[in-house]
């Protein structure tokens, strides 16, 4: 992590985009995120869209189909995988043919799956039970994405010929960890995971990621209590959060995010709304979730243009698409002020 492979200031988007035309979706990424563009989701596309049926899409020897539960496992790909597959393919190469007529490369290029505890949250067995609570399930899951990934960041960098970064969402792993998710029946709850387990297992998929990209790996959250501590030791080099939600942070969150950025943790900070607000933030209100966080944790406000990236403060499907230009433009100004700091500040 001595050297990031992206330059001071650089900003970046969360994964999702509104609308549903990717040529579109990508041309609004890499004109705003010149510096680390992420391959756009478009979730209101329908099921096999969002960030469950996408990566499942990628995983090794392993199906899903489509229930009206959701999502579960099958024992051959269908019509369904088909579609999921058939939608990545298609917003790669509308990723690589923007990527390519831009003038100049980007530092890296993002890209956005679920993590093994959401990806499992989020799958069922053919009985209806969540794949987490089956532990053979869930290895073979583990180890299905961590090669599914390896593969996805092989042909992302071929295809467009720059640095990959992983970025693994696990906005599921607090219920996870909290024994909060229903059962199929909704009158009970799956049993909370252990932490260890978690970490485990997690860390599993992070160090895949690390060996496929030979990069940072970030793990995402923007749950309001993140488990820093968790992200951290599993392995993760940089952890995205929703920073507007900081500002009433527990003492014990504080301290664990403290001490993974003295640890040099970096940390990408959702700053901007990720639905239009009443009205657009001048620079200073933008900015001022990251500003508030490093006064409270006492440090300079230098690490942020050491060890911070500004971004929404979390997807963008539920935004306009005025709105999602604005925010990611926005975000790509306190990233530069975030290196050379206004007067005001």
């Amino acid at each position: 992590m001595s050297t990031l492979p992206w330059p001071p200031g650089a900003v970046t988007g969360i994964g999702s985009m509104p609308g549903t035309d990717p040529a579109e979706a990508a041309a609004v990424v890499v004109g705003e995120l010149p510096d680390l563009p992420h391959l756009p989701e478009l979730p209101a596309r329908g099921l096999g869209a969002d960030i469950i049926g996408r990566t499942a899409a990628l995983l090794v020897d392993l199906a899903v189909e489509v229930m009206p539960s959701g999502y579960r496992v099958t024992a051959r790909p269908g019509v369904d995988h088909r579609r999921t597959t058939d939608l990545m393919h298609r917003d790669l190469d509308t990723f690589q043919d923007v990527l390519e007529r831009v003038a100049t490369a980007p530092a890296a290029v993002k890209v956005q799956l679920a993590g093994p505890w959401t990806l499992t949250s989020g799958v069922e067995l053919p009985r209806g039970h969540r794949v987490l609570t089956d532990h053979g399930a869930l290895r073979e899951f583990t180890e299905s994405l961590a090669e599914g990934l390896t593969r996805h960041v092989d042909e992302v960098s071929r295809r467009t010929g720059r640095p990959v970064l992983v970025q693994l969402d696990e906005p599921s792993l607090p219920a996870v960890l909290a024994g909060a998710l229903s059962t199929p029946s909704g009158l009970g709850a799956v049993p909370a995971v252990a932490g260890s387990d978690a970490r485990e297992t997690l860390a599993t998929v992070i160090d895949a990621a690390r060996a496929a990209t030979g990069a940072p790996v970030i793990v995402h959250c923007c749950a309001p209590r993140p488990p820093v501590a968790l992200l951290r030791a599993a392995g993760a080099d940089a952890i995205a959060l929703d920073a507007t939600l900081l500002d009433g942070a527990s003492a014990v969150l504080a301290d664990e995010i403290g001490e993974a950025w003295d640890a040099g943790t970096v940390f990408l900070l959702g700053v901007l709304p990720s639905t239009d607000p009443p009205q657009p933030p001048t620079l200073a209100e933008a900015a001022g979730p990251a500003l508030r966080l490093v006064d409270r944790l006492g440090f300079p406000r230098s690490l942020l243009a050491e060890r911070a990236l500004p971004t929404p403060a979390c997807g963008l499907a539920g935004a306009t698409a005025g709105w999602a230009r604005r925010a990611l433009a926005l975000a790509r100004d306190v990233g530069k002020a975030f290196v050379e700091p206004p007067e005001s500040w």
